[in-house]
């Protein structure tokens, strides 16, 4: 026998495992795994300090107003006895909160609707080529930047019942002032202008951010069809835009539900009018817990409002996603 015929040839299957192999095996399954919780976990890391600090400023005093609603509350005395429902019987049965109520859906209906309207209309305007596009889409963000009580100061001035120039115009056309602090519709009108000049070029802002990410080549599609730029506005790029529309819904809705700061400066007593004409439910919470100095009393209201946000923000939401379901199905 030779020394050839006694070494005989491993295979590959008998190859000792190299020295540490098992734990190289197991090192690379651990990494893969933490790679799996870092694509899984990492996005919830990210958002994570918006949860934290709206958990400490938005929750938090929404918790801590319910529960001082709950009790005979005094600005002065502090906390006092345990009262239950007390405080939301009470006020549901005071007119002037009811006043406030009507007085708030009226400037949230005459704000909010021809705010988006508006909005929708200058975003277009603005996505069409025009020169110095940057200038005029800047130009539409400077009333927003404008400090409310600037803007109150200045429309109050336009408002004037006297000597105001809305009413100097009206008399150098013929025609009758309006008395702007008297009435309760023409008060609800100026406050909603006020709320309109501010908010509108920020919503038309995004409209046109929404609009500059749909695709050209459908506008392209549209025109060689035929279609005008009215009807591609309404064929087009409305209903491309529904997401961002029920967006700008819901989130005007809970703003023009919380006008405060142009109620507040239109008035001079700050109970919205001397006969409470243009009071709204941030001015009567402001009376309750101020003027009143009865934080309970003024924590119900506040979390009557909260609830009434909350339902009128899903109905707006409900409508306009079966209008936008409706007008995909067509």
């Amino acid at each position: 026998m030779t020394v050839t015929d006694q070494i005989k040839p491993q295979s590959v299957g008998d190859e000792p495992p190299p020295p540490g192999g098992g734990k190289s095996v197991r090192r690379l399954a651990f990494s893969q795994q933490v790679s799996k919780w870092d694509v899984k976990l990492s996005p919830y890391l990210y958002i994570s300090p918006f949860f934290l600090l709206f958990a400490v400023t938005g929750l938090f005093p929404l918790l801590y107003t319910g529960w001082v609603s709950l009790h005979n509350w005094n600005l002065i005395g502090g906390q006092g006895k345990f009262s239950g429902v007390e405080n939301y019987a009470f006020v549901l049965a005071q007119p002037y909160f009811w006043n406030a109520v009507g007085n708030t859906l009226s400037i949230f209906m005459l704000s909010s609707v021809p705010q988006v309207v508006i909005a929708l209309v200058i975003a277009a305007v603005l996505d069409a080529n025009l020169r110095a596009r940057t200038f005029w889409r800047m130009g539409v963000l400077v009333p927003f930047v404008v400090a409310p009580v600037a803007v109150g100061l200045i429309f109050n001035n336009l408002f004037a019942d006297q000597f105001g120039l809305i009413n100097e115009i009206l008399k150098a056309l013929g025609l009758d002032p309006v008395r702007w602090h008297s009435e309760s519709l023409a008060s609800h009108t100026a406050i909603a202008t006020m709320v309109n000049f501010r908010w509108t070029g920020y919503n038309a802002l995004i409209f046109l951010a929404a609009m500059q990410a749909i695709p050209r080549d459908v506008f392209e599609a549209a025109t060689i069809d035929g279609a005008g730029r009215l009807r591609q506005f309404f064929s087009v790029t409305v209903p491309m835009l529904r997401p961002t529309v029920i967006f700008v819904v819901i989130t005007s809705t809970i703003g023009g539900l919380q006008i405060f700061d142009e109620a507040r400066v239109f008035d001079q007593s700050g109970l919205g009018g001397a006969d409470r004409q243009w009071q709204t439910l941030t001015m009567y919470i402001w009376e309750l817990g101020w003027g009143q100095r009865n934080f309970g009393r003024a924590s119900a209201v506040a979390w009557l409002l909260f609830v009434m946000i909350v339902l009128i923000a899903l109905l707006n939401f409900i409508i306009t996603r079966r209008i936008a379901s409706q007008g995909g199905r067509k």
